[in-house]
């Protein structure tokens, strides 16, 4: 139904709704924000950002993948997890720190349970890394994780940089899938 919608709309891809939705429910963007997008590709994240924005403030959207420009959007085409491509999205970022992080990286699933949410979980401790370097204090940091053994123990690790965290499940989001997502509001770069 969501990817039907998404394609009818000009949409980039159903991920769009999941963003559109907490936008909805958490008021996460606002005009004049600077907003990182890991794992942007194909863009329904960043393209919604930049419908909202309108063009007051920066996106900077990141992904291994190649992604079609959007209008707004700075992108960099490269692998999140390699220390040069992580080198490279610092330096465009420059001064110019973030209010909101968001991460809707996920790992090439195996169909193994186990694997998936220690791959998934890899990614969102590298994602929050990132966001603890980066974020202005009060800032935000939204992140797809799989449900599993280390989920407590990262909402725990949360709780220590930010002052709330709320599980998210969106409607776009497929019931069967074992993704959730965080989001971790107000920043204390303590």
């Amino acid at each position: 139904m969501f990817v039907k919608r998404a394609r009818e709309a000009g949409y980039r891809s159903r991920a769009l709704f999941k963003l559109e939705d907490m936008q909805r429910t958490d008021r996460l963007l606002k005009p004049g924000m600077t907003v990182v997008d890991l794992g942007a590709a194909p863009g329904g994240w960043s393209q919604y950002a930049a419908k909202v924005l309108q063009g007051k403030g920066r996106i900077v959207a990141l992904d291994i993948l190649p992604m079609d420009a959007i209008n707004g959007v700075e992108f960099i085409q490269g692998d999140f997890t390699e220390d040069a491509v992580l080198e490279q999205l610092l330096a465009l970022i420059g001064t110019d720190r973030p209010q909101l992080v968001m991460s809707d990286i996920a790992p090439n699933t195996t169909g193994i349970a186990t694997v998936d949410q220690d791959r998934s979980m890899h990614l969102a401790e590298l994602a929050l890394d990132f966001a603890d370097k980066v974020l202005v204090p009060g800032g935000d940091f939204l992140v797809k994780v799989f449900q599993g053994r280390d989920f407590q123990p990262f909402v725990q690790r949360l709780r220590g940089s930010f002052g709330t965290v709320k599980v998210r499940k969106p409607p776009a989001s497929r019931q069967r899938s074992p993704e959730l997502y965080l989001l971790a509001r107000t920043f204390n770069s303590g």
